[in-house]
């Protein structure tokens, strides 16, 4: 009994001593697992199994806010910030764009006419990159308002004298005179319009929209409800004719207000070139590929930080403008994934990056833009999380099979779903099904479509920008997965060491690796300091690059037409098995309505393969593709530049 005794006082004085060794060489122990956890995952073995992450070595002059981005015809990767979320290079007028070479790792600046930050954006069919809206204005905080801010809509009666021009700093003055209201910025206002109703003539008054500020400071200026307010220095007729409306002049939030400059980014020039203005101001649009070769742009914030209300328009290609399509209204959230189906319809899957209704237009469905029509999709689990999740287009598309990932409640609830569903779109009456849950809830999951009929998925958060999330103070996750569609299943991947939330993008890159970059946490890591931006970027390399030696693709034409089929040279053609055209993604904010890839047939020839060509402009719209051909172990080949005529 003594001995035991004595055993268990050594072990307890035992017990610190071994604590304080481990807590004075804590680096060296620390170090010791980082150099463990480094030499496990650089084994070829876990490559093969799992993947590898690498980081790009960016240098500090060309490090960038990554709002959107989108892999070129040329083989680059367009990175867009804009003002990148903040506010101080916006009033510097400090717009930045880049250009990274996978070739060669370099960088290059690229001059940026306007602040692209939060645009839409899409591929034409010639290769460049359509970018329209973007940002006209910050938003600005109640604890920042001092003086009472609206909208003012001015008002001319008059069909006769033209257009009426107020210059920024006109006063409107309330009914009573005792408060006075400036214009931010010059408006012109057009003429009134006579219009005949039967055997009446009636005049319609014209009439424009300007912010406008109150001139004295604090809460006396404030208007809660609709009023009339006089232009000072009007007299007779034009005092008459002229005047202001305003719903409300307070000091509540002030949202983003949305541009409405369009570009075009040619790739071979590596310059935007400016194209027809939208109709409407926007603010997290998307802009959605249509099969003529034209593009839809759906939803936004307005100049003033306003919901559009379904004002949908379409860019046609050929003469470079926008035309307003009043046929076509219908309201979505921003930023809502919309997917071109083989039958020309628009599929919405319910995903979107915010702002508007709670309730309207969040439901998924085929949108027929013939007649306007909407088919409901039913069977959503979780159906209220649709905000900040991820949707992608199945592998191979001609499955027409859209899968939705994780996603959170409305605004910056802190409540968030590991739900997955399928809508398979080729039925009568698609319905959602349930697909296997995410390792953990996730909102801005990343999502990629790879050449081997797989999708990788990384990144995201919890909590509402990497917020706090049950307890924690922050709530990125790292991890990644491998989303196997034809086993409808999940398996791990290697984890990267970045965390990635709101405003983080990947893509996949014409040698079959995936490139991740942004993030833009709402904290810092102890949850009390504002987070900053994400500049590191990872690249992750899949576990078929670790497969053994990859099939090749010599020679071929450069350009296919749909419905046709061609030859490409290959000394591998008796172990390739598959054949893809992969079109490239334009990401931003979780939405890429750009990536799909599409299955083409294989023949053998004693030289090379002949592929086969879908005849479907709404499966293959036309653009640039890189074709990858895969052998019997699922081993792509490197990504070779098509265009589909």
């Amino acid at each position: 009994m003594r001995k035991l005794a004595r055993r268990l006082l050594r072990y307890l004085v035992a017990i610190p001593v071994a604590a304080g060794v481990l807590l004075a060489n804590k680096p060296i122990v620390v170090f010791a697992a980082d150099q463990y956890h480094d030499f496990s995952v650089s084994r070829q073995s876990y490559k093969a199994a799992y993947g590898h992450w690498s980081t790009l070595d960016v240098p500090d002059d060309m490090k960038i806010n990554a709002i959107h981005a989108a892999l070129l015809s040329t083989g680059k990767v367009l990175i867009i910030a804009g003002s990148g979320n903040n506010r101080k290079n916006f009033e510097a007028g400090s717009f930045k764009t880049m250009l990274w070479d996978p070739q060669t790792d370099r960088f290059t600046q690229v001059p940026t006419p306007t602040d692209m930050f939060c645009s839409g954006h899409t591929f034409l069919q010639n290769g460049n990159l359509l970018v329209a809206g973007g940002t006209k204005s910050y938003e600005v905080l109640p604890k920042d308002i001092k003086n009472a801010a609206g909208v003012m809509k001015i008002k001319n009666e008059s069909p006769d004298g033209g257009p009426r021009t107020f210059l920024k700093g006109t006063q409107f003055a309330s009914a009573d005179g005792t408060q006075l209201y400036r214009s931010r910025a010059d408006i012109t206002v057009p003429p009134a319009m006579k219009m005949r109703h039967g055997t009446t003539t009636m005049v319609h008054a014209g009439e424009a929209e300007v912010w406008v500020d109150a001139v004295a400071a604090g809460d006396g200026p404030v208007v809660t409800r609709p009023a009339q307010y006089r232009i000072p220095g009007l007299s007779g007729a034009d005092a008459r004719n002229l005047y202001g409306v305003s719903d409300k002049i307070t000091r509540e939030k002030q949202e983003y207000g949305g541009d409405d400059t369009s570009y075009e980014f040619d790739p071979h020039t590596e310059r935007y070139v400016r194209v027809g203005d939208l109709n409407q101001h926007r603010w997290y649009p998307t802009l959605a590929p249509l099969p003529s070769g034209d593009v839809l742009a759906v939803s936004g914030l307005d100049q003033f930080g306003r919901m559009l209300p379904g004002l949908n328009e379409v860019y046609r290609h050929k003469t470079q403008r926008w035309e307003a399509k009043p046929q076509l209204t219908r309201v979505f959230p921003t930023y809502p994934a919309l997917f071109l189906t083989k039958d020309n319809r628009l599929f919405f899957s319910g995903s979107n990056a915010g702002y508007g209704s709670a309730t309207e237009g969040r439901t998924p469905g085929l949108w027929d833009l013939r007649d306007n029509s909407f088919q409901t999709v039913p069977g959503l689990r979780d159906a209220t999380m649709t905000e900040t999740s991820s949707s992608v287009l199945l592998p191979p598309a001609q499955d027409q099979k859209v899968m939705i990932m994780g996603g959170g409640a409305v605004g910056d609830s802190p409540v968030s779903t590991a739900r997955t569903a399928i809508a398979d779109l080729d039925t009568r009456s698609p319905a959602w099904r349930p697909g296997p849950n995410l390792p953990h809830p996730t909102r801005y999951l990343s999502s990629v479509v790879l050449p081997d009929d797989t999708v990788f998925t990384s990144g995201g958060s919890s909590g509402y920008r990497g917020g706090p999330y049950q307890g924690r103070t922050r709530s990125d996750l790292l991890t990644a997965q491998i989303y196997q569609p034809r086993a409808n299943r999940f398996v791990t991947a290697a984890s990267p060491t970045v965390g990635r939330d709101y405003h983080s993008e990947a893509l996949l890159l014409p040698d079959g690796r995936v490139i991740t970059m942004g993030g833009d946490p709402i904290y810092d890591k102890g949850g009390r300091n504002p987070g900053t931006f994400e500049q590191r970027i990872e690249i992750y390399s899949p576990p078929y690059l670790f497969h053994g030696a990859r099939p090749t693709v010599t020679t071929g034409p450069d350009s296919v037409s749909r419905g046709t089929t061609a030859s490409f040279d290959t000394p591998d053609a008796a172990r390739i098995r598959g054949a893809r055209l992969v079109r490239p993604s334009a990401i931003t904010h979780g939405t890429d309505v750009d990536q799909r890839s599409v299955a083409l047939t294989v023949g053998h020839s004693p030289t090379g393969i002949t592929v086969g060509i879908p005849r479907e402009r709404g499966l293959l719209p036309s653009g640039w593709y890189m074709l990858f051909v895969t052998d019997s172990e699922g081993v792509p080949s490197q990504g070779r530049w098509v265009k589909v005529l």
